[in-house]
């Protein structure tokens, strides 16, 4: 204890009634297994379901390795691994209302229901199977990472993942996606019969896109992800000096922000500017100097927002005019069809009965919400929607748990994820989603205690 620091007891009683004085051994494997399986879905995993079928195993170490992505069945089967050890480890009192528990599953429960009714059974069952993995990743972070008191092994797992995603970005916009491009049309493209939808426009363009789906999908890993990997960065007292610190997290802040420019998603770095705001609403300063922030943060993103994207908007905004295409058939098929929707995944099918020939084809809403309605039906976007507003209004109404940057931050990576979901189809990225669910249910397990050490390495 510091000199003149009031002792307190409550912390360590708290802690010692969730989990002990130290983590269990089993608990320290179950935090590094998750850690590594959401590190690795970053890594691999970074495709939509409904496009499995152009995904091929790997064929030798070198594609094993270096090569992406792994087929989704692979990920399947290391996730009932990973549960296996959370059952062992998981402890089953949360304080957490049942009402708000029980959505993931009566969302899962209807998507199944929806899909019995689906259109195209090969496509609804590999989403349900992803949505499976998302609700199981929830409750994993709900019953068991929310019992372990020391998560470095889990968040380490996370970070070399997301750095994996950093430096392949890197390694794309210094000269890689030239060099996958030649070699593409020298080696791959004669061989093949069919290329997979999206991907000749996604190796011609110079946007960077790492190991993800697409480059939004890549602006949606930084929004999730950055803001509590900094901030767990930043708590590593016990390993590094200030200096060094300092030197680490803004090495990575660089970094991960210069790949989100260099993604080139428009949603990505206007929904930075809205968290870099609600950051600057919760600093404990004066009001003046508040102020003064929030008007620089608006004046310079927007301005570097509309000087980046001038030329965009000056040739119709063509990206932005689709997504409204793709939100009116999501509406008209809720419309026709407003109890099970069309079935999960099954966007593209009815898109393309009552697409315009002029607009661009799509296999997703660009909208979770939207494509919820359309595919689920009614019932399915009442579920998934009350389950993310209800769980990140609950989280935040709890103050205790705010206490610190660190647990804020993962709250602040979650809000960005749901709120990209207004333009893009990040639930349908396991590498998005799946972190994502496992960060809501620990915050939920979490919520009501005092902020633990969820930083230390040791």
């Amino acid at each position: 204890m510091k000199v003149g620091q009031k002792p307190s007891a409550r912390p360590q009683v708290i802690s010692e009634k969730i989990s002990g004085a130290e983590d269990r051994l089993w608990q320290k494997v179950f935090a590094a297994v998750f850690g590594v399986f959401l590190g690795l879905a970053l890594v691999k995993f970074g495709n939509p379901p409904i496009m499995e079928k152009w995904v091929t195993p790997p064929e030798g170490f070198f594609e094993f390795i270096f090569g992406y992505p792994w087929p989704l069945r692979w990920a399947y089967g290391l996730l009932i691994v990973v549960g296996i050890i959370g059952v062992m480890v998981g402890r089953w009192n949360p304080t957490v209302p049942k009402w708000l528990i029980s959505l993931p599953a009566a969302w899962l429960i209807w998507e199944f229901v929806a899909g019995v009714q689906s259109v195209d059974w090969d496509l609804s069952k590999v989403t349900l199977m992803h949505f499976a993995a998302c609700v199981a990743c929830f409750y994993l972070g709900l019953f068991s990472l929310s019992g372990v008191r020391k998560t470095g092994l889990f968040w380490s797992g996370v970070i070399c993942g997301f750095l994996l995603v950093l430096a392949t970005g890197l390694e794309q916009h210094f000269g890689g996606l030239k060099e996958t491009r030649q070699y593409f049309y020298t080696y791959i493209a004669p061989q093949m019969k069919e290329v997979a939808p999206g991907y000749l426009q996604k190796i011609t363009s110079d946007r960077i896109f790492g190991t993800l789906f697409y480059p939004n999908a890549l602006a949606g890993a930084i929004l999730l992800l950055l803001p509590p990997i900094l901030a767990v960065l930043w708590g590593l007292r016990e390993r590094f000096t200030l200096g060094a610190r300092r030197l680490l997290v803004g090495i990575v802040a660089i970094v991960g922000l210069s790949c989100l420019f260099w993604s080139g998603s428009k949603g990505g770095w206007l929904l930075l500017l809205v968290m870099g705001l609600i950051v600057v609403l919760r600093l404990n300063i004066r009001k003046t100097v508040k102020l003064s922030l929030i008007v620089g943060v608006l004046v310079l993103g927007l301005a570097g927002f509309f000087a980046k994207y001038l030329g965009y908007f000056h040739k119709g905004a063509t990206s932005a005019v689709a997504r409204f295409d793709y939100w009116k058939a999501a509406a008209h098929t809720t419309k026709e069809h407003p109890i099970f929707g069309s079935g999960p995944g099954t966007f593209f099918i009815s898109y393309e009965k009552i697409r315009d020939p002029r607009s661009e084809p799509s296999r997703l809403t660009h909208n979770d919400y939207l494509e919820q309605a359309s595919d689920s039906g009614i019932p399915g976007f009442l579920f998934y929607t009350a389950f993310v507003v209800s769980s990140l209004v609950w989280i935040a109404r709890n103050r205790e748990f705010f206490r610190g940057w660190q647990n804020y931050a993962i709250w602040l990576g979650v809000l960005g994820w749901s709120l990209q979901s207004l333009v893009e189809f990040s639930l349908y990225i396991p590498a998005l989603s799946w972190p994502a669910f496992a960060f809501l249910g620990w915050m939920l397990g979490n919520s009501k205690f005092e902020t633990r050490n969820s930083n230390s390495l040791a």
